[in-house]
């Protein structure tokens, strides 16, 4: 199985145990004597197997991480800085839409509101994060599509 394919099975796992999650609450009460639409010692039972499914396949997908490199970075430092570029764009994006929003006075003699920034400059360097953010997950997805689970 290559990592890619456990990382869709992990996803696919985790929505299961969402779904019997709620399929437990929706069964956790009833009035008196009432039957629960499902069984819950049943839902419960088949959450804990997924759980235990889950366990196991996280351990393997983050072995297969730690020890798999490219160019002399493993992959999970790769994912680590894929998710820090993800954080540093999204809060740059949202700074520079508030910096580059226009505030329109009515008067003249209105205060006049002005960016604390170059938002042109900063724009370019957004571009440039999102490239590299770009080019460092189609390394990641690269890995995934060849390397095989431990």
């Amino acid at each position: 199985m290559k990592l890619a394919e456990a990382l869709s099975s992990r996803a696919d796992i985790r929505t299961r145990i969402s779904q019997l999650e709620n399929r437990l609450y929706n069964n956790a009460k009833v009035q008196e004597g009432e039957a629960p639409a499902e069984d819950p010692e049943a839902l419960l039972k088949e959450t804990d197997i997924l759980i235990s499914e889950l366990e196991k396949l996280v351990t393997r997908i983050n072995h297969t991480n730690a020890v798999t490199t490219s160019d002399g970075e493993s992959l999970t430092s790769l994912l680590a800085r894929r998710d820090c570029l993800k954080l540093k764009l999204d809060i740059m994006r949202n700074f520079l839409s508030n910096a580059s929003s226009t505030v329109s006075r009515g008067m003249r003699s209105e205060i006049k509101i002005l960016s604390t920034v170059d938002v042109k400059e900063q724009q370019k360097k957004v571009d440039e994060l999102s490239k590299e953010l770009r080019e460092l997950d189609v390394r990641i997805q690269s890995l995934n599509w060849s390397v095989d689970l431990i």
